[in-house]
């Protein structure tokens, strides 16, 4: 087995959803995952669980109760498999959750009233907050001697100005029940518009960035000095970009129509814009390997559908260009960001008045390192550059338990 080279520490970030454990072992310095796995189907009747480590991967088929047994499972595949975690010397446990609310600007350490804050929060995630209290709860119970520090997907999304984040609904109903964009993949805008300043080699407080995190689930962001000033998701992941199985921006009246005359119901009507809809409703697939398998073969909904979500894409990047009065950099990330010539292609053919050239070599192919895909005379530098969120925890996590 590899030797864990991490001499200041490691970290294990944990990303708890309603019926799956992500884990890392990161080195926050060195920025590698060391061991990495997942436990999936939990409490369903035969559970996955898997561990990677020294280019071996371990596999378990059996059930997965709950939370609890699954980390218990992750623990004991550390002890057989490797690497020992008290060799690793775990200076933290990083934890992503999803939904901070308006309560959380950045990453706290976890204390009992945190747990509590964040169980509060389960009506604005209920998808996702329960795993994560209680992937928190069962961690801190078993890894009770390192400090645990939460990391949420909305914090970077705090420093939208009220006239971003605001709805125009009344603001007694929106108050009373929560109601404002709040905005997701925070942690990977934040890592990658960092990322993407450091690699273009000016200071990121004098830069206007656009942030293209394309993945099953997307979003966009406009980042003004290193800050978030507008993004495409709202109170939920719901609104903003075609995704892989929602539906994105769509007129609020849908709902409506579908209830009154289509006589769905509401959660029948929650199931199709969240799982049923994107790029699987428009194509029959979510996956683009299979949708640009289905457009060389002809096939009409496909290159609709490739067409629809290129067009939406377009419209965001031109929505942000005139908040921000123009951008310096414009960046692509996650699966698809990284891995779609096509999509990038599509994303931003046609924009050259606007001053965005993109060079067809360069824009060649899946891109794994940060890599500049613009023409030498483009005014607007595009990108391509990797997210790591795990990486970013890991590094949040050691920041603040010092």
């Amino acid at each position: 087995m590899n030797p864990i080279t991490a001499p200041n520490g490691t970290v294990l970030v944990i990303n708890a959803g309603s019926s799956s454990i992500k884990y890392q072992l990161v080195d926050p310095v060195g920025g590698e995952a060391i061991a990495s796995g997942i436990v999936e189907r939990i409490g369903q009747d035969v559970g996955i669980v898997t561990h990677k480590y020294a280019g071996s991967e371990a596999r378990l088929d059996q059930p997965v109760a709950d939370h609890s047994v699954g980390l218990r499972l992750v623990l004991d595949l550390f002890a057989k498999h490797g690497p020992d975690l008290d060799a690793a010397h775990i200076v933290a446990v990083g934890h992503r959750v999803v939904q901070g609310g308006a309560v959380f600007s950045g990453p706290v350490v976890v204390t009992d009233e945190v747990v509590e804050q964040i169980r509060a929060l389960v009506p604005l995630a209920p998808l996702h907050n329960p795993g994560h209290v209680a992937g928190l709860e069962v961690a801190r119970e078993l890894l009770p001697d390192v400090p645990h520090v939460v990391v949420f997907d909305t914090a970077f999304f705090q420093t939208l100005p009220k006239a971003a984040y605001t709805y125009a609904i009344p603001p007694a109903v929106a108050e009373a029940n929560q109601i404002r964009r709040y905005g997701f993949h925070g942690t990977s805008h934040e890592f990658v518009s960092k990322a993407a300043a450091e690699f273009v080699g000016r200071p990121l407080e004098d830069l206007r960035q656009i942030v293209l995190h394309l993945g099953n689930g997307a979003s966009v962001s406009a980042v003004r000095g290193g800050r978030a000033v507008d993004t495409s998701m709202g109170l939920t992941p719901l609104e903003g970009l075609v995704m892989g199985t929602r539906s994105g921006d769509i007129d609020p009246a849908v709902i409506f129509h579908l209830h009154r005359e289509g006589k769905m119901s509401i959660d029948e009507i929650d199931t199709l814009l969240n799982k049923q809809s994107g790029m699987l409703g428009l194509t029959g697939e979510s996956d683009f390997r299979a949708i640009h398998d289905l457009v060389a073969e002809g096939d009409a909904s496909a290159v609709l559908g490739l067409e629809v979500y290129a067009h939406r894409l377009k419209k965001y990047v031109g929505a942000y260009l005139a908040v921000l009065g123009g951008a310096d950099v414009i960046t692509f990330t996650a699966g698809i960001g990284e891995n779609d010539d096509v999509v990038r292609w599509q994303a931003l053919a046609g924009l050259e008045e606007l001053g965005i050239e993109l060079d067809a070599d360069l824009n060649a192919g899946r891109i794994k390192q940060p890599k500049v895909i613009s023409t030498p005379s483009s005014r607007v530098t595009v990108l391509v550059v990797p997210t790591n969120e795990e990486l970013a925890i890991a590094r949040q996590a050691v920041e603040l338990a010092g």
